[in-house]
């Protein structure tokens, strides 16, 4: 039910998106070809490198996996540079926040520091996945205005968990600096304006 409810979580966003212009696709792990397009890494790339925004739905397909695993396992699969997490609150704490009011926040965190001091940032098998492939993690509050923007333009916002935080480790990119994720091509190429995009829609384009 589950991984049911979040393709109708992806089919209200697609919804929110396009009426806004945003050309957009719905892949679902799990095969319902009425309403969305199944998974096939090789689409989804293309999807991408045509500037559309691709929603992954379902998780992975199979049980006892968590969305923060699926989130993991498609980042790792199209090759994203980073992955973000819009929550509540504005960073890692070593406390829940919202009960806890002396909680320390955590600027930088490693993978290691997430899952021996237990923080409910994702759960151990995400944590442990992007922590084997070096994909960083930034967790921000979704809800002051501008944060989604402003995460993905690149500015410093929230927390970030990778390797660890020595100036080598930044060399070999386990912690890349904050200004790093304004470089990437495809981010650039899906923040054009609307009016730089076509108006028209080609079904058939989907699989081209």
């Amino acid at each position: 039910m589950g991984m049911l409810a979040t393709v109708i979580n992806g089919l209200a966003l697609q919804d929110a998106l396009e009426k806004q212009g945003v050309h957009t696709r719905l892949l679902s792990a799990i095969e319902m070809h009425h309403v969305a397009e199944p998974f096939i890494r090789r689409r989804a790339m293309r999807h991408l490198e045509k500037g559309r925004v691709v929603i992954f739905a379902a998780g992975t397909g199979n049980p006892y996996f968590s969305t923060d695993t699926a989130a993991a396992l498609r980042a790792m699969e199209i090759k994203a540079q980073v992955i973000l997490k819009a929550t509540r609150v504005d960073g890692i704490y070593d406390a829940d926040p919202e009960k806890v009011k002396d909680a320390n926040r955590f600027e930088r965190i490693t993978y290691l520091d997430v899952l021996q001091k237990g923080l409910a940032v994702m759960d151990s098998t995400a944590i442990s996945l992007c922590m084997d492939n070096r994909m960083p993690i930034i967790i921000f509050d979704m809800t002051s205005p501008g944060n989604i923007k402003r995460v993905l333009m690149g500015e410093k916002v929230g927390s970030m968990v990778g390797g660890v935080g020595s100036r080598a480790a930044r060399r070999e990119k386990q912690i890349p600096r904050w200004d790093a994720l304004r470089d990437d091509k495809l981010l650039r190429r899906m923040l054009y304006t609307q009016e730089q995009r076509l108006r028209t829609v080609d079904i058939g384009d989907d699989y081209d």
